[in-house]
């Protein structure tokens, strides 16, 4: 038996993106307690998600995972000619799978697990009203002044040189290439340098209506940030989650050694061995 249904969604706008649906599986098989959407980072494959995904089947869950439009399964082609910026991300990708999932759950409560960028853009979706609670996962403002040390120290350069040029000479952001991220369009590369330019991120580099759908949301809100994250700082993770001013928010920074860990870092939390110190003790109480 297949471990998902993948699904073409559409997005209003005549294109795609490509959804796995994770139904509840084991001794957890039968109506779902729950629907969790996985919304990834930047560059990032629903892949990466799969072994969390499975797991969260295994608890009652029906989990869904996507690629954004030009990345993974839902890239088609080469990316020079695709029109499409992080916003778009936001507002036809994330709002059709939400809808999709949202219609094969009925009365059963929808969670947002936002990886990174997935905890940024949510207030930008249309159809937000439809979360009940959204997690955020290593997730942070991504301002390069305030970013972790260790990316901080090459930010200025990716930002004022290689992501510029790169991306005016090739059409789009060769990240594969370069080992940075990986393929992006363009249109999100030149969106995403001036959010993280801005001192307030997208909240800032959007104008007052951005700002304003922040402070909108009005939904729980629970951070789970970790000490080694390389690319996001404690600041980084405050000045996001400020901005959900109207938000019950609840921030909790962990470290490796707190749950028996070694590394954690911005990408740690969906490793398979994370299953008890992490999803079992941490994640699985707040969704409830």
């Amino acid at each position: 038996m297949d471990r998902f249904e993948q699904l073409a969604i559409p997005t209003g706008d005549g294109d795609a993106v490509h959804m796995r649906l994770f139904r509840p599986s084991g001794a957890a098989k039968g109506a779902p307690r729950a629907g969790v959407l996985i919304v990834p980072a930047m560059g990032v494959t629903q892949t990466f998600y799969a072994a969390f995904a499975e797991w969260l089947a295994g608890q009652g869950f029906l989990v869904a995972t996507f690629d954004y439009r030009g990345v993974g399964l839902s890239r088609r082609g080469g990316l020079r000619r695709l029109d499409v910026d992080i916003l778009d991300w936001a507002r036809l990708d994330c709002d059709a799978v939400t809808t999709a999932l949202a219609e094969r759950l009925g009365a059963a409560p929808l969670y947002w697990i936002g990886h990174s960028l997935g905890g940024q853009i949510l207030p930008f979706v249309p159809g937000h009203e439809r979360i009940a609670k959204m997690v955020t996962i290593a997730s942070g403002s991504g301002y390069w002044r305030e970013n972790a040390l260790p990316l901080r120290r090459f930010a200025w350069w990716l930002w004022y040189v290689v992501a510029p040029v790169a991306t005016a000479l090739c059409g789009y952001f060769p990240g594969r290439r370069l080992r940075k991220v990986g393929d992006l369009p363009a249109g999100v590369m030149w969106q995403w340098r001036r959010w993280c330019l801005d001192p307030d991120y997208a909240a800032g580099a959007e104008g007052p209506g951005a700002r304003r759908a922040y402070a909108a949301l009005a939904l729980p809100i629970v951070s789970l940030s970790f000490s080694d994250d390389e690319f996001m700082s404690a600041r980084n993770t405050e000045a996001l989650h400020a901005c959900y001013a109207g938000a019950a928010r609840r921030m909790k920074r962990l470290s490796p050694a707190e749950v028996g860990m070694k590394r954690i870092g911005h990408f740690g939390f969906f490793r398979r061995d994370c299953q008890d110190p992490l999803w079992r003790d941490h994640l699985l109480p707040e969704l409830a």
